[in-house]
């Protein structure tokens, strides 16, 4: 026949009668394996779309380069480089970080609705965590007249 010139299928074996065993083990062996070595990113919690920053005029002005950033959606929620934070841990965090490099500064990213009290509180850890490079607060600038981006 001209459209099968070789004729594979005929030489190709018959398939197996039931997949069902090899399948649930394949199946279950992959489900062990991401519990097993899956990252603490997979499915982890992100920055919803309404994160808004701040507005300053003349943000941009006085901005320097930080080597540490995290992001603080809500109140004791932190989102660091290791995943999903409350305070306490954050803490030790940013100890363990100021013990690997020195000089290092924190961007912290917070989103408006988080107090000023609590950016007193991540400014004060990293200041006696050894972040000697700074703490900076991360704002937009003010785009037109009514102060809303």
């Amino acid at each position: 026949m001209i459209t099968h010139p070789l004729d594979l299928a005929s030489r190709l074996r018959p398939p197996p009668r039931s997949f069902d065993l090899l399948f649930l083990l394949n199946g279950g062996l992959i489900v062990l394996f991401f519990f097993l070595f899956g990252s603490r990113f997979v499915l982890a919690p992100g920055l919803g779309v309404d994160f808004k920053l701040p507005q300053m005029a003349g943000a941009n002005e006085g901005a320097t380069i930080a080597t540490v950033v995290i992001s603080v959606p809500r109140s004791n929620m932190v989102l660091a480089e290791d995943g999903m934070l409350n305070y306490v841990q954050l803490r030790g965090w940013l100890q363990q970080r100021a013990r690997q490099e020195k000089g290092l500064g924190l961007l912290v990213r917070a989103d408006r609705s988080v107090p000023l009290e609590d950016l007193g509180v991540i400014a004060e850890m990293a200041r006696t965590a050894g972040f000697t490079g700074g703490v900076q607060v991360a704002m937009e600038p003010v785009r037109g007249g009514s102060g809303e981006p």
